[in-house]
Order: C-alpha cells, then sequence, then structure tokens
C-alpha cells in the first residue's frame, strides 16, 4: 500500500462524518455537524543482517553462480511496522435558519456519568486522606 492511499484512508477515519454524517439542508435549515477528532500514527523501518544456512560443496558451487547478481543491500532484511489510532467525539451541530444560527451541543451521558463518578472518587480519596492528618479534639 503507498503512502498517498494510506493518507486518504486515515483522512476518511478521522473525519466528522464517522460521529456525525454529512452536513445537510431540510426545509431551508442548514445543519452543521460538529467533532473533535484527534488521531495519530507511527511507523518505521529497521535493517538487519540475513543468517543464511551453512551450504554442502554442491550447493555452495551452484550458489557461487546466482550470488554474482545479488548486491549487500539484498543479503539484508528489512522489519517494517506501523500503526495508527484515533478518536471522534461529537461536540453538537450548528443550526442555521434564515440569518440565525445556534449551537446545539451533543449530550453524551456515558461520558457525564463517568466524570461525576470519577470527581466523586478523587473528592471521597481526598476527604479520607484529610481526615487520617488532622488530629481529633475530644
Amino acid at each position: 500500500m503507498d503512502a498517498g492511499n494510506l493518507l486518504q484512508k486515515a483522512s476518511d477515519n478521522f473525519s466528522v462524518r464517522r460521529a456525525f454524517g454529512a452536513a445537510y439542508e431540510k426545509d431551508g435549515t442548514l445543519i452543521i455537524p460538529v467533532a473533535l477528532v484527534a488521531g495519530g500514527g507511527g511507523g518505521g523501518r529497521s535493517r538487519t543482517a540475513a543468517s543464511a544456512p551453512a551450504a554442502t560443496d554442491q550447493e555452495a558451487t551452484d550458489q557461487d553462480a546466482t550470488d554474482q547478481d545479488v548486491t549487500a543491500q539484498d543479503s539484508r532484511r528489512a522489519d517494517v511496522g506501523g500503526g495508527m489510532g484515533g478518536m471522534v467525539l461529537p461536540a453538537g451541530v450548528y443550526v442555521v435558519k434564515g440569518d440565525q444560527v445556534r449551537w446545539v451541543p451533543a449530550v453524551d451521558v456515558t461520558i457525564i456519568t463517568l466524570a461525576s463518578l470519577c470527581a466523586v472518587r478523587v473528592l471521597a480519596g481526598a476527604l479520607r486522606r484529610s481526615g487520617r492528618r488532622a488530629p481529633r479534639r475530644r
């Protein structure tokens, strides 16, 4: 796969269309979706020397005839790897009707619930630690 094709597929995956779809118009109202898109990737290559098994005398003579065309670069093995990842979170939509534009946020109940539970856990831990440090009065 060439780099241009890979970047095109990444561009298609990291877009607002993954969260909402394309903007559309209905009954004179234009709906423009907005999303938080984040992604990243990386790759690399390593060249290591190839290990050739020991050859017998007959195989060595046959091999010498074909080895004349092999360059030093061909005797090395290339290890290649890479990866990418990302996320698309819906933020909301702009609703355009006539001359007026209004923002309608996308409410994700799961994220709000998880954030609330994390905040309660942090506060409970802080209260527990402060209770251990404070001397008790009688």
